[in-house]
């Protein structure tokens, strides 16, 4: 079977847009609504949610691809770039080039895409790095570039890119494509519509010797900033994590059509969940900022500096629950102290505690709130 850039017709696509409807109506009024409770945050928050969104999205766009990277040292190159204080010490290569380039699409968004976009963000990830022949720049080898799965004496081929010969012609149709489907460009595309088709369509082309994926996130969030009118913080690349083999099943079974109907319906539920997450974030930051409002000048520092040891989990919460040991290794408190302080945190009502002694565990008085998986059914219902 040949694979969609093999067929006559490509690169026309097509798709059902009556299935996507509802999706993109809701898509658009999450974005305002969002953008709105974002807007009227405290200063500090709006930072706080950035960063957070952000370097999240640095993080699980590497480990997407098996690369594990420091979230301290992510965070700290994305607080220096918008000139936050950030602790002193020198980022390893991998995560000042992968926060570079998160911060550059954050920032950039509003631009028409080109290769030299593409270049530049294709640097930040490689150029300190080395290991790779071509480097900002477009591949060159000779070898077929196939994503490939089982041992070597019988390899499975998930997918076949096209050759590195017809790379840059595939570019230069795919980036007049993009700026020419952008909401000022000749043909203008809803925004699900437009981030499903630059992802899969980029992916197909696979133009890089590696990065691919980051860059084809990179892509999406781009189209989504450009189709609602701001820089968006969306968590697509932790929702994708989160649904990693769905994922690659998603775009294996798309390598061999046209019609992206499927593919625009699973992406479409991937990208209104990871509004979602980030929804679920902006909420959790306004219940994080009343709670420490309530108990100002009532706690000690010791209890603050693990109330903000909490707070820095996010809405997934401190993973099993705070012990008392937990406790006395963050404040290096005696177990007496421990006992006093999480006594009084309860009292207060800013830890609800569950279990007794030794399998006593700690949370957040407040339910933190988690985004369910979203679907795209066939009848373009969003469920």
């Amino acid at each position: 079977m040949p694979w969609n850039w093999q067929l006559p017709d490509w690169p026309k696509f097509s798709w059902n847009a009556a299935r996507l409807r509802k999706a993109e109506e809701q898509f658009l009024l999450g974005a305002g609504s969002l953008h709105g409770t974002v807007k009227y945050l405290p200063a500090t928050d709006r930072d706080q949610l950035t960063v957070e969104v952000l370097s999240t999205e640095a993080l699980t766009t590497s480990e997407i691809e098996g690369e594990i990277l420091d979230r301290a040292s992510v965070q700290s190159s994305i607080r220096r770039q918008f000139g936050l204080t950030a602790p002193k010490g020198q980022s390893r290569p991998a995560e000042e080039g992968v926060a570079e380039m998160t911060v550059d699409v954050y920032r950039s968004y509003g631009g028409p895409l080109s290769s030299e976009t593409l270049w530049a963000w294709h640097s930040l990830l490689f150029q300190r790095r080395g290991g790779l022949l071509d480097v900002g720049r477009y591949r060159s080898g000779l070898a077929p570039m196939q994503v490939v799965s089982g041992p070597i004496h019988a390899p499975r081929v998930h997918f076949e890119a096209p050759p590195s010969s017809s790379v840059s012609r595939e570019m230069e149709q795919y980036i007049t494509w993009f700026n020419r489907t952008a909401p000022d460009g000749a043909e203008p595309l809803p925004a699900l519509t437009r981030a499903g088709i630059a992802h899969l369509y980029f992916e197909t082309i696979h133009p890089f010797e590696d990065g691919n994926g980051r860059v084809g996130r990179a892509i999406a969030e781009k189209a989504f900033s450009q189709c609602i009118g701001n820089a968006t913080l969306i968590s697509l690349a932790a929702t994708i994590l989160a649904r990693r083999g769905a994922y690659y099943r998603a775009l294996e079974a798309a390598n061999t059509s046209l019609d992206l109907t499927d593919w625009l319906a699973w992406f479409g539920g991937i990208a209104l969940e990871a509004q979602l997450r980030t929804a679920a974030l902006v909420e959790f930051l306004i219940d994080k900022t009343r709670l420490l409002d309530r108990v100002r000048d009532q706690i000690n520092a010791r209890q603050e500096k693990v109330l903000l040891r909490m707070f820095r989990e996010g809405p997934e919460g401190f993973k099993g629950g705070l012990s008392a040991g937990n406790y006395a290794t963050i404040t290096r408190a005696s177990p007496a102290t421990t006992t006093r302080d999480l006594t009084d945190l309860v009292k207060r009502g800013t830890l609800v505690r569950s279990g007794e002694l030794r399998h006593a565990r700690y949370h957040l008085a407040f339910r933190l709130k988690k985004a369910a998986p979203v679907v795209i059914d066939e009848h373009g219902d969003v469920r």
